[in-house]
């Protein structure tokens, strides 16, 4: 049997394995001396990194890291590793890992100069595992995920080297996809988004106004017709169809000053359920609750209770198909 070693594989392996050292450092110089390793992951395609922190870590600050733990790849500077006493080691500054058990006799490594120009080493760390012989032999280094691991824990995912320009480069043609089908530049691309997103804003406002209009009749006024007598109580109810449940506070407001006194309800059917909103103008509390009201109408669809106050409540319903029944089932409790 003849035993051979994936040169590659093991060269991508040190890399994403000696890079940890220096985004250690790298996260500590820049959210602070708390940020502590609390695990890691090294694999030939990526590393993940665990670390202590309070918070999401900001775009910003990823973009700091990053700066920094390039910069000092770009140094090109050699690693140095040092078999020494445990205590010395400590003493002189080297970083001890996480839940780590160590010889009497450690193994130091040190990588990098420090960025402020001191000639102080970047990182010192005790670690046994393979590394690169230069820093450089990263390349480059790119952090392509955060996220929360636990209370106070975040976690990195980072890639080096080749990995690092294929995901760069895949992001890149991403943008210009995007760009061309905006009929725009990469250089563009935020703009255009931007100015997109505030016309859709419009456009939805748009809708919904009409969709109240609509709701009150077409044009904006509660005609005679949809306006019912209802033992002396002004009552207008509708079904409403692909309205917003979000919508319908609105368009029962809506309804209660058109009318000027009485009550309103409106329910929305989408994707067979209902949602409804009634609405009791301040006169009238005293006498009917809107509360009341929608429960009444939510039991029609088969819901029960609902919540709100006398004068605005809310409720909804997974039969959508009773819709119209519990508009007069309303009505027959404001008769009542």
């Amino acid at each position: 049997m003849r035993l051979t070693i994936d040169i590659e594989r093991r060269n991508r392996t040190r890399a994403n394995h000696s890079v940890t050292h220096i985004a250690h450092a790298a996260l500590r110089e820049v959210l602070g001396t708390h940020v502590t390793q609390k695990g890691s992951l090294v694999a030939p395609d990526r590393m993940r990194f665990d670390f202590t922190n309070p918070k999401a870590v900001a775009a910003e600050e990823i973009a700091e890291i990053e700066r920094r733990v390039n910069a000092v790849i770009r140094q090109n500077g050699e690693v140095e590793t040092r078999i020494m006493p445990y205590d010395d080691a400590v003493a002189a500054g080297a970083m001890a890992l996480f839940g780590e058990k160590y010889d009497d006799d450690v193994r130091v490594l040190t990588m990098g100069a420090a960025l402020d120009g001191s000639g102080a080493p970047y990182s010192v760390e005790l670690c046994g595992g393979t590394h690169v012989r230069r820093v450089g032999d990263i390349a480059l280094f790119k952090i392509v995920g955060e996220s929360a691991v636990s209370a106070g824990v975040r976690r990195i995912e980072c890639v080096t080297g080749e990995a690092a320009r294929e995901y760069l480069e895949h992001q890149s043609a991403l943008s210009r996809l995007a760009a061309d089908a905006l009929k725009t530049t990469p250089e563009d691309l935020p703009t255009r988004v931007e100015a997109l997103l505030a016309e859709r804003k419009k456009m939805e406002r748009e809708l919904a106004e009409a969709k109240k209009q609509l709701a009150l009749g077409g044009g904006g006024e509660a005609k005679e017709d949809d306006i019912r007598d209802i033992a002396g109580v002004n009552y207008i109810g509708r079904v409403l169809e692909g309205v917003a449940p979000k919508d319908l506070r609105g368009l029962v407001d809506a309804a209660k000053k058109k009318m000027g006194a009485g009550v309103a309800a409106f329910i929305s059917v989408n994707d067979g359920k209902a949602a409804l909103a009634v609405g009791v103008t301040d006169d009238l509390t005293a006498r009917l609750s809107a509360v009341e009201l929608v429960k009444v109408g939510a039991e029609a669809v088969g819901g029960k209770g609902g919540g709100g106050r006398a004068d605005m409540a809310q409720a909804g319903g997974p039969d959508g198909g009773k819709a119209q029944e519990a508009i007069e089932a309303i009505a027959a409790s404001i008769a009542s």
